[in-house]
């Protein structure tokens, strides 16, 4: 596949169809046909099937995310409350095209994966402290982690923070998160991360002679049939991340 010089990128949906409608309208306005996902698609209290329905269609190219994965590997009765609000409302066929996703994509000047090529579940550009404080990464590790990855362009999510980052005369790029602002993990340690804003968001990326152009798109959307749909389930965490782009804390 050969990127064309103005693209989109989007990741972590999560089950939210409709910040998933906006921001697919957003992209369809600007004229924009090649979309890249980076996984993450259905987990969560929202409406997985929904998701399922606006991507099936669209034949984007897209990489599995940790979740995606905890979709296939763990048993219904293992899984923990997103992952099996999103099981549950997910038709086989879905699954089935989840399991025959790639972890990583590699294009002739780009990579795709959903954390880091080795592990789904490793923030790129953020490190967690011992105390649970999500920081920007030092140079070193996001150097390290980029180990012998040797495409210009590598696209990656997981944290659901927009960002980029610029060394070794790589562009490391992340979109944001399409549906879930706000999130809480015990993965390193017990933290909090948390945009500040309800808007989806995704990347947009023009070619601008040998380098790329990054725009972090924040598209806002009535967020209310989202929030009910969390509370119906008892988790007013997830109503307050897409109405507030905050946690209750």
């Amino acid at each position: 596949m050969i990127l064309p010089d103005r693209f989109a990128v989007l990741a972590d949906i999560h089950g939210n169809a409709d910040a998933l409608r906006a921001v697919l309208k957003d992209i369809d306005a600007q004229g924009i046909s090649t979309v890249l996902n980076l996984g993450d698609m259905f987990s969560g209290p929202l409406a997985a099937g929904e998701t399922w329905a606006l991507l099936r269609d669209r034949a984007f190219p897209t990489v599995r995310g940790n979740h995606d994965r905890y979709l296939i590997e763990q048993r219904p009765e293992e899984m923990q409350p997103s992952d099996r609000a999103a099981h549950d409302d997910l038709p086989p066929e879905a699954l089935d095209w989840l399991r025959n996703l790639p972890v990583v994509l590699e294009l002739d000047e780009a990579l795709l994966c959903h954390a880091t090529p080795r592990d789904d579940q490793t923030y790129w550009l953020e490190d967690v402290s011992a105390e649970g404080h999500v920081h920007p990464a030092p140079r070193a590790s996001v150097a390290t982690r980029l180990g012998a990855v040797t495409q210009p362009l590598i696209l990656c999510a997981h944290t659901h923070l927009p960002r980029i980052a610029r060394l070794r005369g790589q562009l490391i790029v992340n979109p944001g998160s399409v549906g879930c602002p706000g999130y809480s993990d015990t993965h390193p340690v017990p933290h909090v991360v948390q945009t500040g804003t309800p808007d989806a968001c995704y990347a947009l990326l023009t070619r601008a002679g040998a380098r790329w152009q990054v725009t972090h798109r924040h598209v806002p959307y009535d967020s209310t049939r989202m929030a009910a749909l969390a509370r119906a389930r008892g988790r007013e965490d997830w109503a307050d991340a897409v109405t507030k782009g905050w946690l209750t804390q």
